[in-house]
């Protein structure tokens, strides 16, 4: 499996769970912008995690929650946020903070997936999980009987696998849903350090970016000089 980050493509890192991070590192702060509602969390050893959940704008939310749990970036040994899929923009932002934090004082930053982390919580063998991905298409994860979470891949509208369909409640979708509409599941990102705290959902980035299953592809522009049209 490969990640596109930053417009080049690098193997996935081996994957971690959010107890073993938290073992190894002190104070933790996680960031989940995919969703239409903000989701930050301060981890400190030997304390319950702290959440807040904002309906904000990513930009201002994050400063306005991390006010509300009386922490710094400078206060975090290591940071962990979701790469999406989700809101291309906020998870963007996110990116950019962690960038700039890093770039002052650098620490580790490890990502996850918001399919994975919801198809985790599902639990439901031979369940696909959708997420917009423009154009007709969808972001799409299986679990197998087992279990076990596919590779995401994208997917048109039409090629949908059948059967049990779910989408992530408050991760917006432009593309019109198939029919029949999918069933909704909750998205939480507070599991991932309670239910989920020992699944291998996290994985370590040196380039903290959105997720993009694949290269993007442009339109590719030839110029030509300007002539007057014929009569």
């Amino acid at each position: 499996m490969h990640h596109l980050r930053r417009g080049r493509f690098v193997a996935t890192l081996a994957t971690v769970s959010f107890s073993s991070l938290s073992k190894n590192h002190g104070n933790l702060l996680v960031i989940d912008a995919a969703s239409e509602v903000l989701q930050v969390g301060w981890i400190e050893p030997n304390v319950s995690p702290c959440w807040i959940k904002l309906s904000s704008e990513a930009g201002t939310g994050l400063y306005q929650a991390l006010a509300e749990l009386a922490v710094s970036p400078n206060d975090a040994a290591c940071f962990v946020f979701c790469e999406g899929p989700g809101s291309m923009l906020g998870i963007r932002t996110i990116a950019t903070a962690l960038r700039t934090w890093t770039a002052l004082r650098p620490r580790s930053v490890y990502s996850y997936l918001s399919l994975e982390l919801a198809a985790y919580a599902l639990g439901k063998p031979g369940a696909t999980l959708i997420a917009d991905a423009r154009r007709q298409s969808w972001h799409t994860l299986t679990l197998d009987q087992g279990g076990k979470p596919s590779e995401i891949q994208r997917l048109p509208t039409e090629d949908l696998p059948a059967g049990s369909v779910y989408t992530l409640a408050g991760v917006r979708s432009w593309t019109k849903l198939p029919q029949p509409a999918p069933q909704e599941v909750p998205y939480d990102a507070s599991v991932l350090t309670t239910d989920l705290a020992n699944e291998p959902l996290l994985r370590k980035t040196d380039d903290p970016d959105a997720f993009q299953p694949e290269r993007p592809t442009y339109a590719q522009w030839t110029p030509r000089v300007h002539q007057s049209p014929s009569p």
